[in-house]
């Protein structure tokens, strides 16, 4: 099934001569020369104004010219001083061979490789691993000598919460990867890593639990990967475009999440997490409509409580969706729907406002976006007091002018609240698009639009598929046995087996009648 999507979604595009050209040429292929000088004189006409990048020589055990090169700011310098200058000024060696063999065994650097590619060289100076040349061999040696500044692991900023993990993914892959190898202690937890971008080198890891994930799906995924040409990556978001199956569609068919714990139940659930180095956000495939609307919470809380906060998120997803063009349709095309009081109040209310009810909630809802994404994109300490004062003051102030009536500010206000319940942004985002499209067609069509509008919605996410998964699966295709963890959040001890997302292999997570029973454990009755 992935294959067949792969062949009509994402088919191999053939890359531009230009574009393979320039970045054939960007990239030194040429293998280091035998001579010292030439080699040098090769590093700095590569690294030409470059002022950060050190050329530190040095006699290796007082009798040979070397050079070790490193940039300032990536290389441990300390442990440059300590493990590389410090024994190799003293050391008394005379064969080149017994060299060779005291940098690859008896140095004190956890990681030695020789590579005698120019382009590999480079590769190892950019990283921060610096580079070892000394007179009279044609290679050079990479040292695990790495370091920058990192931040420390932290509280998730986007998906906080009130139970579960305080840690949060930051922008090292090294850490970031360790994260998972702390909470997943198996060695089936395996992990694949490439390096995308001809000048950035960004390093992205796919990892999934070997058994646990169908392979098809490792390919398909790694087959996207390793079609992406560009310039760099600065962010999980740039794969996120490039490898997902509709680029249209505002429904996202990626997750992304900053939490560890989240990415480990979706190993263990048989997706794949791909890791982007530079970025806390990871992002997990595939997934499912529902996948956006389940928070992790729901799995920390009992059972009941977490049932009935998803219900509640299902209920609010459709009035963040539905509210405001509810309200413009009635008013407009069927106020016999209205219980005659309330009828008469509303008219009340709107009798000074000069515009129709679907130019009332456009500007309402386009004015509430707009303080929304300030409150976003502003500092932290005045974001949150502008937009709330500005919501506020906004509001009062054009009910009073009569420019929108008091009951279009309380649709709004419930409606943008209720956008807050979706537990990922982006999918709230998606909700918040489609909001505008719905209103035109209520607007313009009454009820009879929005019925349109609705249609419209299930058959783009009945025709979506996410790495060949049906987007509104387990519920089309209906699947009725995974329901359990769809409508409503069942037990742990009912949770008996994994989602079929694109195998069947190790179906089951857990031993069946996990069900409490004091009867079991020897109580009395």
């Amino acid at each position: 099934m992935i294959r067949n999507v792969s062949k009509l979604v994402g088919k191999t595009k053939e890359k531009k001569p230009h574009l393979q050209k320039n970045h054939e040429d960007s990239k030194p292929q040429d293998t280091l020369y035998k001579n010292f000088n030439q080699n040098v004189e090769t590093f700095r006409s590569v690294y030409n104004n470059c002022s950060d990048v050190v050329f530190r020589p040095f006699l290796l055990f007082g009798k040979i010219r070397a050079m070790v090169i490193y940039i300032e700011g990536l290389s441990d310098i300390e442990k440059i001083e300590e493990f590389v200058f410090s024994p190799l000024m003293q050391e008394p060696v005379n064969e080149p061979q017994s060299i060779n063999e005291f940098l690859e065994h008896k140095l004190p650097v956890s990681q030695v490789t020789r590579m005698n590619m120019l382009a590999d060289c480079i590769e190892s100076i950019s990283s921060g691993n610096p580079i070892l040349l000394y007179e009279g061999k044609s290679e050079g040696f990479s040292l695990g000598l790495a370091k920058w500044e990192k931040r420390g692991i932290e509280e998730p900023i986007a998906e906080g919460g009130i139970r579960g993990s305080r840690e949060g993914f930051n922008e090292s892959l090294e850490i970031n990867t360790s994260q998972l190898r702390r909470i997943i202690k198996s060695p089936a937890l395996k992990i694949q890593s490439m390096k995308i971008g001809n000048y950035t080198k960004t390093t992205v890891a796919v990892a999934y639990i070997d058994g646990l994930v169908d392979q098809a799906l490792i390919e398909e995924i790694t087959s996207r990967l390793e079609r992406i040409e560009i310039d760099g990556i600065l962010e999980s978001g740039y794969i996120e475009e490039m490898i997902e199956d509709n680029p249209y569609s505002p429904f996202p068919q990626i997750m992304s999440t900053e939490r560890p714990d989240i990415a480990c139940s979706n190993l263990l659930e048989g997706r794949a997490v791909i890791l982007v180095e530079g970025t806390p956000f990871t992002l997990i495939a595939p997934i499912s409509f529902f996948s956006l609307i389940q928070s992790h919470e729901d799995y920390y809380q009992r059972f009941m409580v977490g049932t009935f906060i998803r219900w509640l998120r299902f209920a609010f997803l459709g009035i963040s969706l539905l509210l405001p063009s509810l309200y413009v349709a009635i008013l407009t095309f069927h106020q016999e729907a209205v219980p005659t009081a309330l009828l008469l109040s509303i008219s009340a209310s709107r009798e000074a406002v000069p515009f129709p009810a679907i130019v009332e909630a456009l500007i309402m809802e386009i004015t509430f976006e707009a303080l929304r994404e300030a409150g976003v994109r502003l500092p932290k300490q005045i974001g949150s007091a502008v937009s709330i004062v500005g919501a506020l003051v906004i509001g009062q102030a054009s009910v009073q002018a009569g420019l929108v009536s008091a009951p279009m500010v309380i649709v709004v206000a419930i409606t943008g609240i209720a956008s807050f319940m979706m537990p990922r942004y982006i999918a709230g985002i998606a909700i918040r698009m489609l909001r505008f499209p719905i209103i035109l067609l209520a607007g313009t069509l009454g009820l009879l639009g929005i019925m349109m509008g609705i249609i419209a919605i299930v058959i783009h996410l009945c025709s979506l598929r996410s790495f060949g998964i049906p987007y509104l699966s387990p519920l089309a295709p209906l699947k009725g046995g995974e329901l359990k963890d769809v409508l409503w959040r069942a037990p742990w001890w009912m949770m008996d087996t994994r989602p079929r997302l694109t195998g069947e292999s190790n179906l089951y997570r857990q031993s069946p009648e996990q069900a409490p029973n004091p009867k079991r454990g020897g109580g009395t009755e």
